[in-house]
């Protein structure tokens, strides 16, 4: 016993008083903001193309989502379920009113459901400036790696991406503009 507790102990080189792995430079996540909107931008897939997947609506119209190139372009993967994202519509309603002709804003579910929930859902809150696109396999959610919803992903118009958001962020918050002010021409 005595030879194997003295192996494991010998089979350590590093220095006790050096740190088991360099201090993270990433900042930590905060704490919600107290209106409940804390989203966090990303900029490390800055430059990506805009995927070239396909959105449904509950009528079965058809989206191609880079068929949107040509206009900057904000996407945001939402849900029924989550109240982030429910709280976050409003504002996405009234960015898109305020930036209509100069940012298309897209809004896809993510729900799995019934895809008349979704319609209902923004239909019964007013948001006239947002279509019900729906994604239920979640290929987006996949393919932006989005661990949380809401996440929000700015495209500048020639399709690439200048940041994505993790959370929900007020749209009709005065730094909003700024936001979306790199991808505007």
């Amino acid at each position: 016993m005595v030879g194997l507790a003295a192996l494991a102990l010998s089979g350590c080189d590093r220095d006790a008083r050096a740190p088991a792995q360099p201090p993270s430079t990433a900042a930590a996540p905060s704490a919600p903001a107290a209106d409940g909107f804390a989203g966090k931008i990303d900029t490390s897939h800055k430059g990506s193309a805009m995927p070239t997947m396909t959105v449904t609506d509950p009528s079965g119209a058809k989206l191609g989502i880079a068929s949107l190139k040509g206009k900057p372009v904000l996407i945001n993967l939402w849900a029924t379920w989550c109240a982030p994202c429910v709280k976050e519509m409003p504002t996405l309603d009234a960015l898109a009113a305020r930036q209509a002709g100069h940012l298309a804003v897209v809004t896809v579910s993510q729900d799995s459901g019934s895809p008349q929930k979704v319609a209902a859902t923004l239909s019964s809150h007013h948001f006239d400036h947002l279509h019900p696109w729906l994604d239920p396999e979640n290929t987006l959610a996949f393919f932006y790696n989005a661990g949380d919803l809401p996440t929000s992903v700015l495209y500048d118009a020639q399709g690439r991406e200048v940041w994505r958001m993790a959370g929900a962020h007020d749209w009709s918050a005065t730094d909003s503009d700024a936001l979306i002010a790199p991808a505007m021409p």
